[in-house]
């Protein structure tokens, strides 16, 4: 489960968010004001991507209540009026204004959220909103849908990268909460453009993202491209690991909207899987608990060890810290073990000291510590051979300390080769692998090592696809 999830969910999803910020049940309730767009993307509906707002030849006030009566079932709801259909400040000030207040007057009304675009948001509007925020809970929506250049142009987007991120930074300088929303499965894009898509959010760290399915619907512009030269349209099985594969990148902080569309089904040309909202969402769920990760997993390859760690190792094991360091890993591995043992090997006395001080401080006794290379490991503790459960090697140099002492490659292989001799016969070997000088050095010679062990034992990489050049995990089981 993801920590911040009251939901049982491995992603920090939008009822939790809610839950912990106003303490009771909030709905949104879509209106359809009747704004425009600047421009009309390809994809977009005659009702402005509004399916399921309101009719808006009616009052906001009826719109809203009709609404209001699916939630009727839940006791002292409160709830945040959305405009949701088309740019809703695409407007004159005078009549956001009049809009915007009448809905906040309404009654348990608490917050608002306004759907609109970065080409669409006047210097007089952008103060109002600061105005506005400091007197309600106010989320605008920005519609990015690709940080993919030529994409924003394919689809008619009408404004480039450039104009999206200015005025996100402009609605953030005010302090008012911004939602991105983005779409998978845009005409000519691949998994790696969806996934850097991600990645340039993360950089610009929105308070929370909706992630869609392309929709090819009736009576839009990319029915009749599709119908001319149908393209590629994602199936259920590719859609579900592109969101997974992002949402394993995505910053823990992001609130997650939305992870799928709800169209109409008599709207709909194509794909067909996008009409079963709830069977994407678990299928979802159900990837991420088969692949064993959360939200923001990859940001860090320290997460995935710790992960592993917390699925392996078990009260009563014995396990070794082969890189002591400051000593984080091997109290992390104390507290799991509980009645079995830590045992752990640095050449460098400050970092035994380290570990000893950081231990003792959080009353562990649990552990033994060698000032000794780990390559000498098996020599240290061969009475304990076939009995231990773990072995955790995160190389390279101490944080903190002198970066020109670092794990050689030489010992490192040495140690790998007798720490499996250690092993139990479900025991694994959990390397972390760092890209500087010396630790290319050691990739090499590990990866040598492994090519051999392939065959005799399950050898598996993690790379961390931030960056290329980000430290990543290999595992080795018995």
């Amino acid at each position: 489960m993801f920590k911040s999830s009251l939901d049982n969910k491995r992603y920090n999803n939008l009822s939790s968010f809610y839950k912990g910020m106003f303490g009771e049940k909030i709905f949104k309730i879509s209106l359809n004001a009747g704004f425009t767009c600047p421009s009309k993307c390809i994809y977009c509906s005659l009702l402005n991507s509004g399916e399921y707002a309101g009719n808006p030849k009616k009052s906001l006030k009826k719109q809203f209540n009709e609404v209001k009566k699916i939630t009727d079932k839940w006791n002292n709801g409160k709830y945040i009026a959305y405009f949701q259909a088309g740019s809703n400040t695409n407007a004159p000030l005078s009549v956001l204004k009049e809009k915007y207040e009448e809905v906040l007057g309404f009654k348990n009304v608490i917050g608002l959220g306004v759907a609109t675009r970065s080409d669409s948001i006047s210097n007089e509007v952008l103060d109002y909103l600061e105005e506005l925020n400091k007197k309600t809970f106010l989320t605008v929506e920005l519609g990015l849908q690709s940080a993919k250049k030529e994409s924003l142009k394919l689809i008619r987007r009408g404004h480039s990268l450039d104009n999206f991120e200015f005025m996100f930074k402009e609605l953030k300088k005010r302090d008012i909460n911004v939602i991105v929303h983005i779409i998978n499965g845009l005409p000519n894009e691949t998994k790696e453009d969806m996934i850097n898509t991600v990645k340039y959010l993360n950089k610009l760290k929105p308070d929370g993202i909706k992630i869609h399915m392309l929709q090819v619907l009736k009576n839009t512009v990319l029915e009749k491209i599709y119908k001319e030269k149908p393209f590629h349209l994602l199936s259920l099985d590719e859609y579900v690991d592109i969101v997974c594969s992002q949402l394993e990148l995505l910053d823990e902080k992001i609130v997650i909207h939305r992870l799928t569309g709800d169209p109409k089904e008599d709207e709909l040309i194509a794909p067909n899987w996008v009409i079963k909202k709830h069977l994407v969402i678990n299928a979802i769920d159900k990837e991420m608990i088969k692949r064993q990760t959360y939200q923001g997993i990859n940001l860090n390859i320290l997460n995935r060890v710790k992960l592993i760690l917390e699925r392996r190792v078990k009260y009563k094991d014995l396990v070794i810290d082969a890189t002591v360091g400051n000593g984080n890993d091997t109290l992390f591995l104390a507290d799991l073990v509980k009645d079995g043992h830590v045992f752990g090997f640095d050449i460098q006395e400050v970092a035994i000291k380290n570990t000893d001080n950081l231990l003792k401080q959080n009353k562990k006794n649990n552990y033994t510590l060698y000032k000794n290379s780990h390559a000498k490991m098996f020599r240290i503790l061969k009475k304990f051979k076939g009995r231990i459960s773990v072995i955790v090697f995160n190389l390279g140099y101490l944080p903190k300390g002198n970066k020109k002492i670092t794990t050689k490659a030489k010992a490192t292989v040495s140690a790998i080769k007798n720490g499996i001799k250690l092993l139990n016969q479900k025991g694994i070997i959990l390397i972390v692998i760092y890209k500087h000088e010396e630790g290319l050095k050691e990739e090499k010679a590990i990866l040598k090592l492994l090519e051999k062990y392939k065959d005799n034992y399950k050898i598996t990489e993690y790379k961390n696809s931030v960056k290329e050049e980000s430290p990543y995990l290999i595992t080795i089981e018995v």
